[in-house]
């Protein structure tokens, strides 16, 4: 096999140029917000497109907060939920205590779709509220395009 200087040219073009990963979340039921402030914004950072394909509630919805709208995306299997933040329960002695700040920061990353949608079903608190897939989903998200 000859390798042209063309051929040598395009595969190390390829081999120079970063691979993207698409995040899938399929099962996500939130956590530490830290950790997913830091995980978006490497995501945002390397470019990365965030696919939502099933369950993204409590912290994983801060994605809509960090990642750029056009990079994210939901399949029929979507769905998001929201809540009041709350304090580690490790240190509240096992009881969720909710958190007025961390509520507040929460709120400040959302774009305006996510907080309307939040007010328009009565502002969080500790019950998780639910955005399944359908019109609802697409006000504040796209479908994604190959799921259809």
């Amino acid at each position: 096999m000859r390798i042209t200087p063309l051929g040598l040219l395009v595969f190390l073009c390829l081999a120079a140029s970063p691979a993207r990963a698409d995040l899938h979340i399929t099962s996500d039921h939130g956590g530490y917000v830290e950790e997913y402030k830091a995980k978006y914004a490497r995501i945002r950072d390397h470019h990365e497109r965030v696919i939502i394909d099933g369950v993204c509630n409590s912290a994983c919805t801060l994605v809509f907060g960090i990642v750029p709208m056009n990079k994210i995306c939901v399949t029929p299997r979507a769905s998001l939920g929201f809540h009041e933040a709350y304090y580690d329960k490790a240190f509240t002695f096992g009881i969720k205590v909710t958190s007025t700040e961390g509520t507040s920061e929460l709120m400040s990353y959302y774009p305006d779709t996510v907080k309307d949608w939040i007010r328009r079903n009565g502002g969080l608190t500790t019950e998780m509220k639910k955005i399944k897939n359908g019109v609802e989903l697409w006000k504040i998200v796209d479908p994604c395009p190959e799921e259809w």
